[in-house]
């Protein structure tokens, strides 16, 4: 009896460790048992709320992201069209006085613009996605300073800031907007053929074509969904923050990448999934809060981002040679 016992306890483990986000998981798991130990404050509730507001926003820009990566290819612009695209929104509620809400959905529209272009001149025109993104993400972010000349957009209308403020229950507003978001996308992926055509094309765009794939509407589609997504991200910080910041999306392109691939998601294509990337998000969003926590220097935190890409695109290497 106890021998099947501990049979079935090893068929567990290895069951676990079968799931792609079982190391994400597990490291997540770690980070916060030592956090705790080591820290007075980071199980308070105080603490707790601010994490996963904090992480809400980095979160739903790396959905976009991970639907590009899956796709085989990459989106540096995301940083810059959120700030564009959120500045825009401020703008039009300020300056036009437009409905906020209806500005918020403009902002949507404006940076599926933005990504409908990106995957324009990668799909159609057939430019790296690296060289593209790179150099919209600077056209972006100069046109912000051209705009704003690097004074902030105030005036927000006081019932936007509920999107970025507010609370349902003890939940705040943008991580439900998240959530939801999360699972849509989920099932978009798992349960339909746009989303099978996705892992497809990551896997094989040459074999995707041949069976009749869209592979270049698919790619400028997810493109725009990345821009959109990343749009939505910066007007609701907008709504956080009351004020239309010039610095908005500057600080997210590298934690969005991150959370994607320490998430699972292959750099190749055609492997990774929005769960992983959320559990990527809130690593993260945990391992920035407890920098703050430990007292360790701000300096330190973009050379501990920086490792941690690095340990991850290692491990997605050796996992890919092993496949």
């Amino acid at each position: 009896m106890e021998q099947l016992y501990r049979k079935d306890e090893r068929g567990m483990v290895k069951r676990f460790f079968q799931v792609k986000e079982s190391g994400i998981l597990l490291a997540l798991i770690c980070l916060c048992l030592g956090l705790s130990l080591t820290t007075t404050t980071f199980l308070s509730q105080y603490n707790i709320g601010i994490v996963i507001r904090q992480v809400s926003f980095v979160a739903i820009v790396a959905l976009g992201e991970t639907l590009v990566l899956l796709l085989g290819g990459i989106d540096l612009s995301v940083g810059a069209t959120a700030g564009l695209s959120s500045i825009l929104g401020a703008l039009l509620m300020t300056a036009v006085k437009l409905d906020p809400y209806l500005c918020l959905a403009l902002a949507m529209v404006i940076g599926a613009l933005f990504g409908a272009l990106n995957g324009v001149l990668i799909a159609l025109v057939k430019l790296n996605p690296f060289i593209v993104t790179l150099a919209m993400g600077e056209i972006y972010a100069g046109a912000i300073l051209v705009i704003t000349k690097g004074y902030p957009v105030l005036g927000i209308p006081p019932k936007f800031t509920f999107l970025g403020q507010g609370m349902l229950g003890p939940v705040p507003v943008p991580v439900i907007i998240m959530l939801v978001i999360t699972v849509i996308l989920a099932h978009i992926l798992h349960n339909t053929p746009y989303g099978r055509r996705i892992y497809a094309i990551g896997g094989n765009p040459f074999a995707s074509r041949l069976v009749g794939i869209p592979v270049e509407q698919i790619k400028i589609s997810v493109y725009a969904i990345s821009g959109m997504l990343s749009a939505l991200a910066g007007i609701l910080f907008v709504s956080r923050m009351n004020a239309g910041q010039p610095s908005i999306g500057q600080g997210w392109l590298m934690p969005a990448i991150t959370a994607a691939i320490i998430g699972g998601t292959s750099l190749s294509g055609g492997e990774g999934t929005i769960l992983g990337t959320i559990l990527g998000a809130v690593f993260m969003g945990i391992l920035a809060n407890g920098i703050v926590l430990l007292g360790i220097s701000a300096y330190w935190e973009r050379v501990i981002i920086g490792a941690v890409v690095l340990v991850a695109v290692v491990i997605d290497i050796l996992r890919s040679r092993k496949k």
